[in-house]
């Protein structure tokens, strides 16, 4: 039943809650301060003589109280306040603050499921309970925190379950299905200040619920606050300030992105949300220095589409680079992340050759991971590793290697074969109990490849000619006219470029801490690429085979500044100082 689903999904995030009520997610004063203004700016309060006000995971009730406070001199209507958590500890917590700073606040605290709570309100359960009522219960007020437990937390049935009800799709986490739940519950004329991971703004994962936020609520305001480390633990925030349907205001939801640079401030601040007042680069009182950008939300596309922060300037920069792009990364070739093993300690090695000297498997291959990245080249890491690869592909197929044939490569699996027979997956899916779990295309190793890593500060893509396997740790692209490897060469100019830093940060602004940033499949293939029968171009893939000759010198360095003036150059622009 979805009753006792929800019930044992409860028992899942009950101590996350404990956690976020007393710290390690606990909502800072002037970040919960903040969030109760903007609600309280986003909501007409006269007239008014009841209003009701929800945390659907209150904890110890910092937020509600925050609330309070930024009402209190706003209204004289009666405030009921409704809380969940599953925490018992906690709503008592909760009781006791509240009713000693507002006595007369009217409080409905319950120890129970916020998500069941909501499916029962729509009719969505099999079965009655405490909380079933004969029409919904709506809420003029939420101030929310909700609980971040991530899939492989709560597990892929749970996960499912609340896809299922929610109408989520893609990696599904609690707080998203609570979000959901909110809309369900918010009044039409009613305002939310939500506290989100930033992570569903920017990937494609999250597309399902960017559409139904949209679809659900009027956004008013959205904050991505980015790398300021508000919160001990390391998910990324975000604020979202959102109304209910009544009246839909028809503008673009205000969109303001914080994050952290070295560059030279030209104003100060006590913390990263006075900060939010201002618009450049902004040191705050414990020496960090951030970067504040205000736009509104790209409302240029369809719901599901990433949220960029659009400005004028912005938007201005980026028509100039679509006028001179010829190309996008995507089009040029696939891009893959690396293979898979799931045993890599039997798969992967260092030691191969004085391990087992003449008795070595046949079968290995040189293995590129990010222990080796470089810009342009590969650098040669402490240890070389080599991956014992068993696939081949014959008449157009990828299929598992004939152990029969390999001797020494099966000697060595038959060692390992145990531990290799205990990833069940791989046997449920009709595969051979030595094959990789995830081996990509045999056939494409052998062809020069754009490879890069998932994170990193500065952009690290380099060109492998050694017919390397590439790790899971990596990104690779061949590509699709592998008789014109030229394109690969032009690619590696811009993505190893300033330009692409920039580029990046207008596009997607998805960096993580310490200015690092995300170099993934749905990011990377969009990057673009000018027309290469353009001088220019050819002039820029000279210079990049160049580099990788060069091999890390001193001269590189040097050959690759005069080469990131071209990129800029070719798409039209100036070049830029970049913030890190």
């Amino acid at each position: 039943m979805q009753s006792a689903a929800l019930k044992n999904l409860a028992r899942r995030y009950e101590t996350v809650d404990a956690i976020k009520a007393y710290g390690a997610t606990y909502t800072p004063d002037n970040l919960a301060n903040f969030v109760a203004a903007k609600i309280v700016e986003n909501v007409a309060l006269e007239g008014r003589d009841t209003i009701t006000i929800l945390d659907p995971a209150i904890g110890d009730g910092a937020l509600v109280l925050a609330l309070l406070h930024a009402l209190k001199s706003k209204t004289s209507a009666t405030l009921n306040v409704r809380g969940f958590d599953t925490d018992i500890s906690a709503l008592d917590e909760a009781a006791r603050r509240i009713r000693a700073y507002f006595p007369k606040t009217r409080l409905e605290l319950t120890r129970g499921n916020f998500l069941e709570f909501v499916l029962e309100e729509n009719g969505n359960m099999d079965a009655p309970s405490l909380f079933s009522r004969n029409r919904p219960q709506e809420f003029d007020l939420v101030i929310a925190n909700p609980p971040y437990v991530r899939t492989q937390i709560m597990g892929s049935a749970r996960a499912q379950q609340l896809a299922n009800n929610f109408g989520l799709a893609g990696r599904v986490d609690l707080y998203q299905a609570f979000l959901l739940g909110i809309g369900q519950v918010l009044s039409p004329s009613g305002a939310a200040g939500m506290i989100v991971s930033n992570r569903f703004m920017t990937t494609k994962g999250g597309g399902a619920l960017r559409s139904a936020l949209r679809q659900q609520f009027d956004l008013r305001q959205i904050w991505d606050l980015g790398d300021t480390k508000l919160f001990s633990a390391a998910v990324l925030p975000a604020v979202l300030i959102a109304r209910g349907k009544a009246r839909p205001s028809g503008d673009a939801p205000s969109f303001t992105a914080i994050y952290e640079v070295k560059d030279e401030p030209t104003m100060r601040a006590a913390d990263p949300i006075e900060a939010l007042a201002f618009e450049g680069v902004v040191e705050i009182d414990d020496g960090r220095r951030f970067s504040i950008r205000h736009g509104v939300l790209d409302a240029s596309g369809q719901d599901c589409d990433v949220w960029r922060l659009a400005s004028q300037s912005g938007d201005e920069w980026m028509a100039t680079v679509d006028r001179h792009a010829w190309k996008r990364f995507g089009e040029i070739g696939k891009i893959r992340v690396g293979v898979k093993t799931c045993a890599d300690k039997t798969f992967i090695r260092h030691d191969w050759e004085t391990a087992f000297g003449q008795e070595k498997p046949e079968l290995l291959r040189p293995l590129t991971t990010h222990h080796g990245a470089g810009r342009f080249r590969a650098t040669a890491p402490k240890k070389a590793r080599a991956i014992l690869y068993p696939h081949e592909v014959v008449q157009g197929k990828r299929q598992a290697v004939p152990l029969e044939n390999y001797p020494k490569s099966r000697a060595y699996l038959e060692e390992h074969r145990t531990a290799l027979e205990s990833r069940s997956y791989v046997m449920d899916a009709g595969r051979r109990w030595y094959e990789l779990w995830v081996p990509q295309d045999p056939q494409a190793w052998s062809a020069p490849k754009l490879v890069f890593r998932d994170i990193s500060e500065r952009p690290t893509f380099w060109i492998d000619l050694d017919g390397s396997v590439v790790n899971g740790d990596c990104y690779w692209l061949v590509a699709s006219r592998q008789d014109d490897d030229n394109l690969l060469w032009l690619a590696a100019a811009v993505a190893n470029s300033t330009f692409a830093e920039a580029f990046y940060d207008h596009r997607f602004n998805n960096k993580l801490y310490a200015g690092r940033r995300r170099f993934i499949t749905q990011y990377v293939e969009q990057f673009p690429l000018p027309d290469p029968t353009l001088s220019l171009s050819k002039d820029i893939i000279a210079r990049a085979k160049t580099i990788y000759e060069a091999n890390h010198s001193a001269e590189a360095q040097k050959m690759e500044r005069e080469l990131d003036a071209l990129i800029w150059q070719a798409f039209g622009l100036r070049v830029e100082e970049i913030s890190t």
